[in-house]
């Protein structure tokens, strides 16, 4: 029923606005069903444009498709006939929070533009080792940051989200005051086999959310500093060994004692840095590259 009603709300915000795509358009959907375009005489306004996507997407958050990313076959089966042709991509975005991914292309149009959505069966790029761009340009990476010092910066539009450069790496922090501070289960050892499972999956659930707000902060918020996709940090396939573990989680849950930073998140990259998510469980959280060259 969910799935029902999400569709039937997707084809009433696309009709809402939406000019319809003739067979003979020069775009190209490959094995992606195309399920709408709106289209603007001049170019969209960023309220407008953010507009359309919303009311499209939904409660989903639309991530940007980077270039210099690893690509899934899937996308670029729709993306590869444009980008090379002479009506390139201004901008792909793509959201996941349904039952099939859904892609949306801004392209010139005239003097206008045309925002065209897809629907792809999945997203299915085999997983791969993470690795950093070897070349990071503040320009690009941090093209929604606002420099404040010769080696920070913070969000044009989140005062609490920082960035802070350092002789070999980056640390990204946000913080948000008045968040209530994770409680811990002083009892949790006296529990039944059961209950501790319960209490666990309970806890892996405040931690999942944990890592996908941080996601959200320093991943979606830059361009271009790592190879995975912004979507490929969310699927277990590419994830799972190394998000924090159930063992480590009851471990922390005997003791009984929170750390002063919970590790969500840590890898190495192909060529040896170190990059970890952290957070404190009161409303601090905080990405570290460390090893760049």
């Amino acid at each position: 029923m969910m799935k029902f009603f999400s569709a039937i709300l997707l084809f009433l915000a696309v009709a809402v606005c939406a000019a319809p795509v003739k067979k003979t358009a020069p775009y190209t959907a490959g094995s992606a069903k195309v399920v709408g375009a709106v289209e603007s005489k001049a170019a969209f306004s960023g309220d407008r444009l953010f507009a359309v996507l919303d009311s499209v997407g939904g409660a989903g958050t639309w991530m940007e498709w980077d270039v210099n990313g690893i690509k899934d076959p899937s996308l670029m089966d729709v993306l590869d006939p444009m980008l090379k042709g002479a009506n390139k991509p201004e901008m792909v975005w793509v959201v996941t929070e349904r039952s099939k991914p859904l892609v949306a292309v801004l392209l010139p149009k005239g003097s206008g533009e045309v925002i065209l959505f897809y629907e792809l069966s999945s997203l299915n790029a085999k997983p791969e080792p993470l690795s950093i761009n070897p070349v990071l340009s503040p320009d690009v990476v941090l093209r929604d940051y606002r420099q404040i010092s010769e080696t920070e910066y913070v969000h044009r539009d989140k005062e609490n989200l920082k960035v802070k450069l350092t002789p070999r790496g980056m640390r990204f922090t946000y913080e948000k005051k008045g968040e209530e501070p994770l409680r811990m289960e002083s009892d949790y050892v006296t529990k039944t086999f059961a209950e501790k499972q319960s209490i666990l999956r309970d806890y892996e659930d405040y931690f999942k959310y944990e890592y996908s707000l941080m996601l959200r902060a320093f991943v979606q918020s830059t361009r271009s500093i790592f190879n995975w996709q912004a979507w490929h940090w969310y699927m277990p396939e590419w994830n799972a060994k190394f998000l924090m573990s159930r063992r480590e989680l009851d471990a922390i849950l005997v003791r009984g004692v929170a750390p002063s930073m919970f590790t969500l998140f840590k890898a190495k990259t192909v060529r040896g840095e170190t990059v970890e998510f952290r957070c404190n469980g009161n409303g601090f959280w905080e990405l570290e590259v460390i090893g760049l060259e």
